[in-house]
């Protein structure tokens, strides 16, 4: 049941905010779910197809250029920062026109 939780949290946390993979499993922990049990929801995401890391890192550089400016390096410094891959970063800016 814990696991199955975790999956809808974790589904429900991306209807309204961009995060990494590391963002989520962090926010899930932080909600009380067992490391385990947040990884568990987070690879069902990923194996049915729920979650594109790249679109995250997308979303979450456009939501940062919305309310601060950065530089391109910046912003790259600052995605990585939250838990994003430096390629997840690089893509994520990159839709951005930076």
């Amino acid at each position: 049941m814990a696991q199955q939780n975790a999956y809808r949290s974790a589904t429900d946390y991306l209807d309204y905010s961009a995060f990494s993979r590391s963002g989520l499993i962090d926010q899930l922990e932080f909600e009380g779910f067992s490391t385990g049990d947040a990884e568990f929801g987070i690879a069902r995401l990923e194996s049915e197809g729920g979650v594109d890391w790249n679109a995250q890192a997308a979303a979450s550089a456009a939501n940062y250029l919305e309310y601060t400016s950065f530089s391109r390096f910046g912003l790259i410094d600052q995605l990585v920062f939250e838990g994003f891959t430096a390629e997840q970063a690089e893509y994520g800016v990159s839709t951005t026109g930076l």
